[in-house]
Protein backbone atom coordinates (compact mmCIF):
# COMPACT_ATOMS: atom_id res chain seq x y z
CA UNK A 1 0.00 0.00 0.00
CA UNK A 2 1.64 3.33 -1.18
CA UNK A 3 1.36 6.46 1.21
CA UNK A 4 1.15 9.55 -1.12
CA UNK A 5 1.45 12.93 -1.29
CA UNK A 6 -0.14 15.30 -3.91
CA UNK A 7 1.27 18.50 -4.51
CA UNK A 8 -0.87 21.52 -7.15
CA UNK A 9 -1.37 24.93 -6.24
CA UNK A 10 -4.83 24.78 -8.32
CA UNK A 11 -7.20 23.66 -5.04
CA UNK A 12 -9.51 22.07 -7.97
CA UNK A 13 -6.84 19.91 -9.69
CA UNK A 14 -5.57 19.27 -5.90
CA UNK A 15 -9.21 17.92 -4.60
CA UNK A 16 -9.21 15.72 -8.11
CA UNK A 17 -6.24 14.02 -7.98
CA UNK A 18 -6.59 13.22 -4.42
CA UNK A 19 -10.31 11.69 -4.97
CA UNK A 20 -8.51 9.36 -7.68
CA UNK A 21 -6.03 8.50 -5.87
CA UNK A 22 -7.55 7.53 -2.54
CA UNK A 23 -10.26 5.21 -4.92
CA UNK A 24 -6.66 3.36 -5.82
CA UNK A 25 -7.14 0.37 -4.06
CA UNK A 26 -3.10 0.10 -4.35
CA UNK A 27 -3.11 3.40 -1.87
CA UNK A 28 -3.39 3.43 1.26
CA UNK A 29 -3.29 6.78 2.34
CA UNK A 30 -2.67 10.32 -0.02
CA UNK A 31 -1.98 14.01 1.63
CA UNK A 32 -2.74 17.04 -0.45
CA UNK A 33 0.20 20.35 -0.12
CA UNK A 34 -0.89 23.20 -2.11
CA UNK A 35 2.53 24.24 -2.57
CA UNK A 36 6.44 22.90 -2.78
CA UNK A 37 7.70 24.55 0.02
CA UNK A 38 4.56 22.91 2.57
CA UNK A 39 5.05 19.78 0.34
CA UNK A 40 9.22 20.07 1.36
CA UNK A 41 8.39 20.41 4.95
CA UNK A 42 5.63 17.49 5.23
CA UNK A 43 8.60 15.10 3.15
CA UNK A 44 11.20 16.51 5.48
CA UNK A 45 8.14 15.38 8.41
CA UNK A 46 8.47 12.07 6.68
CA UNK A 47 11.97 11.18 6.33
CA UNK A 48 12.97 12.14 9.72
CA UNK A 49 9.91 9.19 10.72
CA UNK A 50 11.84 7.03 9.21
CA UNK A 51 10.87 4.01 6.05
CA UNK A 52 7.90 2.76 9.14
CA UNK A 53 7.06 5.88 10.72
CA UNK A 54 3.62 7.26 10.69
CA UNK A 55 4.43 10.22 8.12
CA UNK A 56 6.40 8.46 6.01
CA UNK A 57 5.58 9.63 1.59
CA UNK A 58 6.53 6.11 -0.51
CA UNK A 59 5.53 8.83 -3.74
CA UNK A 60 4.63 12.19 -4.22
CA UNK A 61 2.48 13.33 -7.02
CA UNK A 62 4.09 16.48 -8.13
CA UNK A 63 2.97 19.34 -10.34
CA UNK A 64 5.45 21.43 -12.48
CA UNK A 65 4.37 25.37 -12.67
CA UNK A 66 3.57 26.67 -9.30
CA UNK A 67 4.56 30.06 -8.14
CA UNK A 68 7.58 29.80 -6.11
CA UNK A 69 9.60 26.85 -6.24
CA UNK A 70 8.58 24.59 -9.06
CA UNK A 71 7.51 21.01 -8.94
CA UNK A 72 10.91 20.91 -10.89
CA UNK A 73 13.23 22.40 -8.44
CA UNK A 74 11.51 20.27 -5.75
CA UNK A 75 12.35 17.02 -7.47
CA UNK A 76 16.23 18.17 -7.68
CA UNK A 77 16.70 19.37 -3.93
CA UNK A 78 14.95 15.54 -2.88
CA UNK A 79 17.63 14.36 -5.02
CA UNK A 80 20.23 15.41 -2.43
CA UNK A 81 17.90 13.46 0.86
CA UNK A 82 19.26 9.62 1.45
CA UNK A 83 15.79 8.29 0.50
CA UNK A 84 13.55 10.51 -1.81
CA UNK A 85 10.27 9.27 -2.51
CA UNK A 86 9.27 8.53 -5.65
CA UNK A 87 8.17 10.76 -8.12
CA UNK A 88 5.15 11.26 -10.77
CA UNK A 89 4.86 14.67 -12.45
CA UNK A 90 0.99 15.55 -12.97
CA UNK A 91 1.08 18.74 -15.35
CA UNK A 92 -1.08 20.49 -17.93
CA UNK A 93 2.60 20.81 -19.98
CA UNK A 94 4.34 18.60 -22.43
CA UNK A 95 7.88 20.79 -22.61
CA UNK A 96 9.56 19.24 -19.57
CA UNK A 97 9.17 15.67 -19.93
CA UNK A 98 12.66 15.48 -21.03
CA UNK A 99 13.97 17.22 -17.69
CA UNK A 100 11.27 15.24 -15.50
CA UNK A 101 12.53 11.75 -16.45
CA UNK A 102 16.40 13.25 -16.18
CA UNK A 103 15.64 13.64 -12.67
CA UNK A 104 14.04 10.00 -12.39
CA UNK A 105 10.56 10.32 -12.59
CA UNK A 106 8.63 7.28 -11.99
CA UNK A 107 6.06 9.02 -15.04
CA UNK A 108 4.46 12.11 -16.77
CA UNK A 109 0.63 12.63 -16.53
CA UNK A 110 -0.90 15.03 -18.77
CA UNK A 111 -3.59 16.52 -17.42
CA UNK A 112 -6.92 16.70 -17.24
CA UNK A 113 -5.95 13.35 -15.79
CA UNK A 114 -7.88 10.33 -16.64
CA UNK A 115 -8.60 7.46 -13.86
CA UNK A 116 -7.06 4.95 -16.26
CA UNK A 117 -3.61 6.76 -16.97
CA UNK A 118 -3.45 7.70 -13.33
CA UNK A 119 -3.90 4.04 -12.18
CA UNK A 120 -1.07 3.04 -14.59
CA UNK A 121 1.31 5.53 -13.25
CA UNK A 122 0.37 3.98 -9.62
CA UNK A 123 0.93 0.84 -10.98
CA UNK A 124 4.53 1.97 -12.13
CA UNK A 125 5.18 3.49 -8.62
CA UNK A 126 3.80 0.32 -6.99
CA UNK A 127 6.36 -1.91 -8.63
CA UNK A 128 9.23 0.19 -8.23
CA UNK A 129 8.66 0.66 -4.65
CA UNK A 130 7.91 -2.96 -4.20
CA UNK A 131 11.05 -3.93 -6.64
CA UNK A 132 14.59 -3.84 -5.33
CA UNK A 133 15.62 -1.04 -2.04
CA UNK A 134 16.06 2.03 -3.24
CA UNK A 135 19.34 3.11 -3.69
CA UNK A 136 20.27 6.34 -1.73
CA UNK A 137 20.94 9.04 -4.84
CA UNK A 138 22.96 11.89 -3.90
CA UNK A 139 23.38 15.23 -5.85
CA UNK A 140 27.18 16.10 -6.45
CA UNK A 141 27.30 19.63 -6.29
CA UNK A 142 23.57 21.09 -4.99
CA UNK A 143 23.50 24.95 -5.34
CA UNK A 144 20.78 25.15 -2.37
CA UNK A 145 20.33 23.39 0.63
CA UNK A 146 17.22 22.94 2.83
CA UNK A 147 17.07 24.23 6.02
CA UNK A 148 14.35 25.17 8.94
CA UNK A 149 13.89 28.11 10.76
CA UNK A 150 10.65 28.82 13.11
CA UNK A 151 8.54 26.10 11.16
CA UNK A 152 9.85 27.72 8.01
CA UNK A 153 11.89 25.97 5.43
CA UNK A 154 14.51 28.54 3.85
CA UNK A 155 17.16 27.64 1.33
CA UNK A 156 20.76 28.50 1.58
CA UNK A 157 23.35 28.51 -1.40
CA UNK A 158 25.94 26.73 -0.85
CA UNK A 159 28.29 29.63 -2.04
CA UNK A 160 27.28 31.47 0.95
CA UNK A 161 28.70 29.03 3.52
CA UNK A 162 31.72 30.06 4.69
CA UNK A 163 32.22 27.02 6.89
CA UNK A 164 30.58 24.13 8.41
CA UNK A 165 31.02 22.70 12.62
CA UNK A 166 30.28 19.12 13.23
CA UNK A 167 27.46 18.40 15.98
CA UNK A 168 27.31 14.73 15.93
CA UNK A 169 24.77 13.90 13.71
CA UNK A 170 24.06 17.18 12.76
CA UNK A 171 26.18 19.98 11.19
CA UNK A 172 25.89 23.74 11.79
CA UNK A 173 26.42 25.92 8.54
CA UNK A 174 28.08 29.15 8.74
CA UNK A 175 26.98 32.00 6.48
CA UNK A 176 27.74 36.04 6.72
CA UNK A 177 23.98 36.78 7.97
CA UNK A 178 23.74 33.91 10.79
CA UNK A 179 24.09 29.99 11.02
CA UNK A 180 21.65 26.78 10.58
CA UNK A 181 21.80 23.27 11.69
CA UNK A 182 20.92 20.46 9.86
CA UNK A 183 20.73 16.71 10.13
CA UNK A 184 23.29 15.99 7.94
CA UNK A 185 27.28 14.73 9.09
CA UNK A 186 29.71 16.27 8.18
CA UNK A 187 31.66 13.97 6.64
CA UNK A 188 28.55 13.67 4.02
CA UNK A 189 28.73 17.31 3.34
CA UNK A 190 32.47 16.73 2.63
CA UNK A 191 32.13 14.11 0.05
CA UNK A 192 29.36 16.11 -1.26
CA UNK A 193 31.07 19.69 -1.33
CA UNK A 194 34.94 18.83 -2.03
CA UNK A 195 34.30 19.20 -5.78
CA UNK A 196 32.90 22.93 -4.79
CA UNK A 197 35.89 24.08 -2.89
CA UNK A 198 35.36 23.01 0.84
CA UNK A 199 37.92 21.27 2.51
CA UNK A 200 38.36 19.64 5.86
CA UNK A 201 40.75 21.69 8.36
CA UNK A 202 39.81 19.48 11.78
CA UNK A 203 37.76 16.93 12.65
CA UNK A 204 35.30 19.29 13.74
CA UNK A 205 35.52 22.21 10.46
CA UNK A 206 34.92 22.35 6.84
CA UNK A 207 35.81 25.48 5.02
CA UNK A 208 34.87 26.80 1.46
CA UNK A 209 38.29 28.07 0.41
CA UNK A 210 36.94 30.90 -1.25
CA UNK A 211 36.44 32.47 2.16
CA UNK A 212 39.81 32.33 3.61
CA UNK A 213 41.02 35.39 4.35
CA UNK A 214 43.88 34.84 6.63
CA UNK A 215 46.37 31.82 7.09
CA UNK A 216 47.90 32.45 10.31
CA UNK A 217 51.10 30.72 12.05
CA UNK A 218 51.79 31.44 15.32
CA UNK A 219 54.25 29.52 17.35
CA UNK A 220 53.63 26.24 15.26
CA UNK A 221 50.25 26.69 15.98
CA UNK A 222 48.24 27.31 12.20
CA UNK A 223 44.94 28.53 11.90
CA UNK A 224 42.45 30.47 9.44
CA UNK A 225 40.57 33.73 9.08
CA UNK A 226 37.00 32.22 7.95
CA UNK A 227 34.01 34.83 7.89
CA UNK A 228 35.44 36.58 10.80
CA UNK A 229 36.22 33.89 12.93
CA UNK A 230 39.76 32.30 13.76
CA UNK A 231 39.48 28.44 13.31
CA UNK A 232 42.56 25.73 14.23
CA UNK A 233 43.86 24.17 11.23
CA UNK A 234 45.07 20.40 12.94
CA UNK A 235 48.12 19.29 12.04
CA UNK A 236 47.34 16.11 9.66
CA UNK A 237 45.36 19.16 7.58
CA UNK A 238 47.84 21.31 7.32
CA UNK A 239 49.88 20.58 4.87
CA UNK A 240 46.77 19.96 2.23
CA UNK A 241 45.59 22.80 3.34
CA UNK A 242 48.66 24.93 2.16
CA UNK A 243 48.84 23.34 -1.03
CA UNK A 244 44.88 24.03 -2.34
CA UNK A 245 45.63 27.68 -0.89
CA UNK A 246 48.82 27.99 -3.02
CA UNK A 247 46.99 26.93 -6.32
CA UNK A 248 43.51 28.99 -5.57
CA UNK A 249 43.39 31.57 -8.07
Amino acid sequence: MLRALAVDDERPSLEELLYLLRADPRIGSAEGAGDATEALRRINRALESGPGGSEAIDVVFLDIQMPGLDGLDLARLLTGFARPPLIVFVTAHEDFAVQAFDLKAVDYVLKPVRKERLAEAVRRAAERAGATPRIPVHEPDPDHLPVELGGVTRFVAVDDITHVEARGDYARLHTEKGSHLVRIPLSTLEDRWRSRGFVRIHRRHLVALRHIGELRLDAGTVSVLVGGEELQVSRRHTRELRDLLMRRP
